[in-house]
């Protein structure tokens, strides 16, 4: 199957594997070098990962996938796993994303995280993160796909919770973990509807047989998959736990953000393509949700005054074009990873750029605080504004070619369909730039609005040279992957045969898009730049903003739909438990102990009694018998 090497394949993900084991287990006797090392590792992995790449290119077009058996797994009856591993086209682009990114936000660590006395424990987790994340990407099978699944869920739970005196931290890490238990459960459910259909968890077994199901096995499992992939991808409905993830530290925001957790879901719905191609109308719920979500977080994004959180609705949106696209068939595959490897140096640098101001605030995440920190932070106010040109698709930044594409591949979907899936995606970049705009004048322009106390200075070095070089790949990224069908060729093995044409002509939907954005920023600049920013958010305010203020209700629906009703639920099986299962035998124990209690009155102990007992019998069995006779 493959004419390169593949024996190193393990050495990837083993790599910071061993590095979080060794920080895990050395303790404090780390704290001076645990740093060095959770980079070195990370840098490591990232380089093995490379050379893999430069032998995949140097490989023939058809014989570009690998994969490596490490040992047998599971053996349970006619369940036959192994511990394998596989690199192809798809898996490879991960692979360079999670090192990658994932390398220089440890770099950029080191100096946010300096003065923190748990920052070995920190680097530990971040190295258990990559390591979880490069399982699942790499995995030959569903089942070690799992594997890594509930490992990066792991890493997210210990991560967000990392400053867990924080109450507000110790919550976030909760709820990100019990919302994804729920879409955990789906992919189990999908796992077993895999085995007890095709006995078999193997990719190539499952997507060779899946054409030859019925209908209704191919959409229950698509549905089951896609409930996996909306709770790691934070899509609607159980996208409540992204925003309050920001409670971790700003490195961690940017690894969930772009490179790990929740660019899972997406993975895994590209990776289970012919799925969803046999299943129309799981197909179907795939786009809907994903122009669903790709609207929810840009218009919660629009009313957020923490930076952070407003990147945070950010990434909703920005992944509910990933999930829009993908779910479009193999040309929407293409441009759903196109625009997953674009937004990954885009937001990771836009989430540095957050922490490097937070550095310089003192923590302060409330941008009225903020206001014309450009002359203060050249450094970190040029890098976010080029990420900040290419989220919202300004050419020729890397959003530009990447939303663009997946825009025009909406519009070609055809009918009412398309129609409503390219309106809302276009309305989308819209909102985007509205926000987007929102967020860079009310950090850099404008007046100065912090306090006196404050002395906001640049990031150091170890923080600035990361942000630069997410920055040059905000910039080039978009158009060096579109360049000649580059990108498009290189998945084809993998996603199939995109077609081409249909839909809006492309220098339409381009100008439409640039009008769309245009306005946006328009509207921004209008509502920041040319009045005085308030001190706090104003409260008279029209309920459309008061609820995106809330989340869109998200965790009100959730509590009303789901909590309120499991309590309900609950407290009756607990009844049933208490007064039902425990009352009868309870009341079993109790009659016996009554019976008990009414004999043991007539052990006496007294002869007489006795005596008296016996005469009784023999009367009462003479009466009988006279009785008897007559």
């Amino acid at each position: 199957m493959t004419s390169f090497p593949s024996s190193a394949l393990w050495l990837i993900p083993a790599i910071p594997l061993l590095g979080a084991v060794v920080l895990l287990l050395a303790g404090r006797r780390s704290d001076r070098w645990g740093h060095l090392l959770g980079c070195g590792t990370a840098l490591v992995s990232f380089v093995l990962g490379a050379a893999v790449f430069a032998e995949m290119l140097g490989a023939d077009a058809d014989a570009r996938s690998a994969r490596q058996t490490l040992f047998e797994w599971v053996s349970v009856g006619q369940l036959q796993v192994d511990m394998g591993l596989r690199i192809d086209q798809l898996s490879v682009c991960f692979v360079l994303l999670i090192t990658g990114v994932g390398t220089l936000i440890h770099f950029y660590s080191v100096g946010y995280m300096a003065h923190d006395p748990a920052r070995r424990k920190f680097f530990a987790y971040l190295n258990l993160f990559l390591a979880a994340m490069l399982v699942l990407v790499l995995a030959d099978n569903f089942l070690v796909l799992y594997l890594g699944w509930e490992g990066v869920g792991l890493a997210s739970y210990l991560l967000i919770g990392f400053w867990q005196y924080k109450p507000s931290a110790a919550t976030a890490a909760k709820k990100a973990f019990v919302v994804n238990r729920v879409g955990d459960m789906g992919l189990l459910v999908a796992l077993m509807i895999m085995f007890a259909t095709f006995g078999t968890l193997e990719y190539d077994a499952v997507f060779a047989a899946v054409p030859d199901a019925s209908e209704g096995v191919a959409t229950a499992l698509g549905l089951t998959l896609l409930l996996a992939a909306c709770a790691k991808s934070a899509q609607l409905p159980l996208q409540s736990w992204l925003g309050d993830a920001m409670e971790g530290p700003t490195p961690v925001s940017a690894l969930i953000h772009a490179a790990t957790m929740v660019t899972a879901g997406v993975y895994l719905i590209v990776r289970a393509n012919a799925i969803f191609e046999a299943a129309p109308a799981a197909r179907l719920v795939v786009v809907l949700v994903g122009a669903a979500t790709l609207l929810f977080g840009a218009i919660i994004g629009c009313a957020k005054d923490d930076i952070k959180k407003a990147l945070a609705a950010s990434t909703m949106s920005q992944i509910g074009y990933m999930v829009l696209a993908a779910g479009l068939g193999p040309a929407g595959c293409v441009f759903a990873i196109l625009h997953l490897l674009t937004h990954g140096f885009f937001k990771a640098g836009l989430f540095l750029g957050a922490g490097s101001v937070m550095h310089a605030m003192n923590d302060e995440t409330d941008m009225r605080r903020f206001g014309g920190l450009r002359a203060v932070m050249p450094v970190t106010f040029v890098t976010f504004g080029l990420g900040y040109l290419a989220i919202i698709g300004v050419p020729p930044f890397s959003g530009f070619f990447s939303k663009d594409k997946i825009i025009e591949v909406a519009f070609a979907e055809g009918g009412w369909l398309g129609a409503v899936l390219g309106i809302a995606a276009l309305l989308g970049a819209g909102l985007t730039a509205f926000y987007m705009s929102r967020v860079m004048i009310m950090t850099f322009f404008g007046e100065r609005r912090w306090e006196a106390s404050v002395d906001p200075h640049e990031a150091p070095r170890i923080m600035t040279w990361p942000m630069i070089v997410l920055a040059v790949g905000s910039v080039g990224a978009g158009g060096a992957l579109v360049a000649g069908g580059n990108l498009e060729h290189w998945l084809e093995p993998v996603v199939g045969e995109a077609p081409h044409g249909g839909g809006l002509p492309v220098w339409l939907v381009t100008v439409l898009t640039l009008a769309v954005v245009a306005a946006g920023v328009y509207a921004a600049y209008r509502q920041y730049a040319t009045r005085p920013v308030a001190e706090s958010a104003p409260a008279d305010v029209s309920s459309f903003t008061t609820a995106a203020r809330r989340d869109l209700y998200g965790d009100t629906v959730n509590e009303a739909v789901f909590m309120r009703p499991g309590r309900v639920a609950v407290d009756g099986l607990e009844q049933v438990e208490s007064r039902g299962i425990d009352g009868s035998v309870t009341g079993t124990a109790a009659a016996v102990r009554g019976l008990s209690r009414g004999l043991r009155l007539l052990q006496t102990g007294f002869v007489r009694s006795y005596a008296l007992y016996m005469f009784a019998g023999a009367t009462i069995i003479v009466g009988a018998l006279m009785l008897v006779r007559m």
